[in-house]
């Protein structure tokens, strides 16, 4: 099974996880042009190389509307303390009005300095979720990643109106915040779907600890849309005091996860980092592991065994024949000697353990057994699968398995056999 793990030991931001994603796709500059492709307006992505704590990774940069992330934040965000937050500010740009004046949440700080005092409803440019969903349905993207996307925005907008007390439709959100939020989200949703996993498993998400200074007083850590987007979900606070969960981190992750926990078993193909703009003592990043998982009941099988001393190597081949072309795993036999030292055959059947009634009716059935002996066990196994390859002598199938850092290739024989012949 295919398999994508996200871990986030430092939380969740949009362009973390947008970032770690293009890294698992292989072409990180592929995944920009594909991205800018797409018609979101006055958008651009640019991803950038980054280290942090010495490991490399890549960062989004996302420019909307001519303003890069985090340069629209007004001054006052600047108190912040250092470690306080991955400088997401577009994941915090929803807002509400009453009473014929703007009242901001602590998340929408993104007008010039000099309006702040009165002037600046002459610059906010308020969108509501029917203008969202009329960007997002006119953009270059398939119908799933269009309800991926409105889904993941609607369960932002369903958080806010919560926190705020009001209803979704008097819930308005920021021009430039609106836009980044949507690079984000779509971009994710783009990539998650080129990726095609079959599963997606999250580890419980770090949120930060204390509080954040915002436009009207200091609020708790998680941000209250955050806190509500995560309830039912694992989360802990971890040991970085600041934000490191946002909201549309936080609606991401609720609306493709699979499942939360530890990373499963599997074989990993390949491991993506996705870094914030900041530095900390830990790593400021987002880590994905694609790969094929290995579940519980794959690694559980049933031996059936038999002995016979009465059938002829005949009537033994064509049992075989039809046990394997049944499902089992593996079929072979032993030479025995029995009782009377008659010369004879062990039958040893390997199946799934859901398929031992199954397979016991074949065995009487194409056997002259009168008795049938089984145990369950576990096992270890590597991945495989198979491979199309050019030689020198035409195409042939290689099979490859890999897993407990080994990896071994080997040609098909029937593939082998045929390429002989022609020699």
């Amino acid at each position: 099974m295919k398999t994508l793990y996200i871990e986030c030991n430092m939380g969740a931001a949009g362009d973390m996880l947008l970032a770690s994603l293009a890294e698992l796709t292989g072409d990180v500059k592929a995944c920009e042009a594909k991205l800018n492709s797409l018609g979101i307006p006055d958008v651009t992505y640019n991803f950038e190389d980054s280290v942090k704590c010495g490991i490399k990774g890549t960062h989004a940069r996302v420019v909307a509307l001519g303003v890069e992330e985090d340069e629209h934040m007004h001054e006052h965000e600047h108190h912040h303390h250092d470690h306080e937050e991955h400088e997401h500010s577009h994941e915090h740009s929803h807002e509400y009005e009453h009473d014929h004046h703007h009242e901001h949440t602590h998340e929408e700080h993104t007008h010039d300095h000099h309006d702040h005092e009165g002037e600046h409803h002459h610059h906010h440019h308020h969108t509501h979720m029917s203008d969202i969903e009329k960007i997002i349905g006119g953009l270059n993207v398939s119908d799933k990643v269009k309800s991926d996307a409105l889904a993941v925005y609607g369960l932002i907008a369903e958080a806010e109106s919560k926190a705020h007390g009001k209803e979704i439709t008097e819930i308005h959100f920021h021009e430039v915040g609106t836009m980044d939020a949507v690079a984000d989200i779509v971009g994710v949703c783009v990539l998650l779907e080129q990726i095609g996993a079959d599963r997606i498993v999250v580890s419980p998400l770090a949120t930060g600890f204390g509080q954040v200074r915002c436009a009207h007083g200091i609020l708790p850590v998680p941000a209250p849309a955050t806190a509500h987007i995560i309830e039912g979900i694992p989360s802990y606070s971890g040991d970085v005091e600041g934000e490191l969960l946002t909201p549309t981190g936080a609606a991401l992750l609720r609306h493709f996860a699979d499942g939360f926990g530890k990373r499963p078993v599997m074989a990993i193909e390949k491991t993506g980092y996705g870094m914030g703009k900041k530095d900390f003592a830990k790593a400021n990043m987002l880590r994905t592991f694609i790969g094929n998982e290995v579940s519980e009941d794959d690694d559980k099988v049933i031996e059936m065994q038999c002995n016979v001393d009465d059938m002829t190597g005949e009537e033994i081949g064509y049992a075989t024949g039809v046990l394997m072309e049944n499902g089992a795993l593996d079929v072979f036999t032993t030479s025995v000697y029995m009782k009377k030292n008659r010369p004879g055959i062990l039958l040893t059947v390997i199946a799934k353990p859901e398929d031992k009634e199954k397979f016991a009716k074949l065995i009487f059935e194409n056997t002259k057994t009168i008795g049938i002996r089984y145990i369950a066990m576990d096992r270890f196994k590597l991945v495989r699968h198979q491979e199309k390859v050019m030689t020198k002598f035409g195409e042939a199938s290689v099979k490859i398995s890999e897993g407990f850092g080994v990896t071994r290739i080997k040609p098909e024989a029937d593939d082998a056999s045929e390429i002989a012949g022609k020699l």
